[in-house]
């Protein structure tokens, strides 16, 4: 079953840090936010694969919304 990464804070996505296929321990940042002229690191909740990247920088996120799969 995979794991959801999911935005702690409404924002932008400045950078996509991990692809998919990439591995990544837990707390490892897979995508950095810009909110409030601040950057926020979103960091992998457990370790494993990214299966899926689900944004593009550019993109606005709202809060809680799911980033990337990690299997």
């Amino acid at each position: 079953m995979a794991t959801a990464v999911t935005a702690p804070i409404e924002g932008k996505v400045l950078q996509v840090v991990k692809k998919p296929g990439e591995t990544v321990e837990e707390n490892d940042v897979i995508i950095l936010l810009e909110a409030m002229k601040m950057e926020i690191p979103v960091v992998a909740p457990a370790a494993g694969t990214i299966k899926e990247v689900k944004v593009s920088p550019g993109d606005s996120v709202e809060s809680e919304a799911i980033l990337a799969l990690i299997e």
